[in-house]
C-alpha cells in the first residue's frame, strides 16, 4: 500500500517538474494524443488514450499512479492564486463540457476494468488534483472513475485543502502532491473527518 504511493509520488513529482510527454494539455486547454488503446475524441477532433489497463489502488480509493498520476494547469500558479482558484467560481470557467467528460468517463471505466459495475452512474468522472487546487481540467492523466459516484471524503479533502492554499496556510505545489499521491493523509492532515485510516 505504502509502495504504491510513493511510486504514485514519484510519478507526480516528475509531472509537475514540467515534464511534457503524450497527454499534455495544448494551450487551449485541451489534450493532446497519449499513448494506449482506449482512444476518446476531444471538442477539436483529436483523441485522448487511456493505457489498455488501469487499476484503483488502497482499496480502491486511490487511482491508478501510471494511468492517472495527476496534472496541474500551468495557468494556476502562487502568483495567480488571487486571479484563478482563489477567485470565485473560478472553477466553473475551466470545467470541460459534459460531451468532453461523458466520452472520457467511458473510455476511463473500460480503461480500470468497471471496479465498482459498468453502469456510468457508478462513477464520478473524478479530477485527481481538482479544479480547486489547479488540476488540469481536459488531461487525461488528471481524469479517473471514482467511486461512489456521490459525494465522498476526497470532497472534504479537496475543499479543506482550496480554504488551506487560499489562506496561506498550505502551498499550492504541496496541495497538489498531497491531493495526488495520497489525499488521505492530506485530509488527515488538515483535520478532515470521517476519513478512512491511512
Amino acid at each position: 500500500m505504502r509502495v504504491s504511493r510513493w511510486c504514485a509520488a514519484g510519478v507526480l513529482i516528475i509531472g509537475l517538474a514540467g515534464c511534457t510527454s503524450a497527454g499534455s494539455a495544448t494551450s487551449a486547454g485541451e489534450p493532446n494524443p497519449a499513448v494506449g488503446s482506449v482512444p476518446v475524441s476531444t471538442t477539436t477532433g483529436g483523441s485522448v488514450r487511456y493505457p489498455s489497463r488501469c487499476v484503483a489502488a488502497d482499496r480502491e480509493e486511490l487511482p491508478d499512479p501510471v494511468c492517472t498520476p495527476g496534472a496541474v494547469n500551468p495557468a494556476v500558479t502562487p502568483a495567480t492564486l488571487r486571479q484563478t482558484i482563489c477567485r470565485s467560481g473560478w472553477s466553473a470557467t475551466v470545467r470541460p463540457p459534459l460531451s468532453y467528460t461523458s466520452r472520457v468517463k467511458r473510455a476511463a471505466i473500460a480503461a480500470y476494468g468497471d471496479y465498482a459495475g459498468s453502469a456510468m452512474g457508478g462513477y464520478e468522472l473524478d479530477h485527481l488534483v481538482s479544479l480547486a487546487l489547479g488540476g488540469a481540467p481536459w488531461d487525461v492523466r488528471n481524469l479517473w472513475p471514482e467511486h461512489p459516484a456521490s459525494t465522498n471524503p476526497k470532497d472534504g479533502v479537496e475543499n479543506a485543502a482550496h480554504r488551506a492554499v487560499c489562506n496561506g496556510t498550505l502551498s499550492l505545489t504541496a496541495a497538489q502532491r498531497g491531493i495526488a499521491t495520497d489525499w488521505i493523509t492530506l485530509g488527515h492532515r488538515l483535520g478532515v473527518s470521517g476519513l478512512p485510516a491511512s
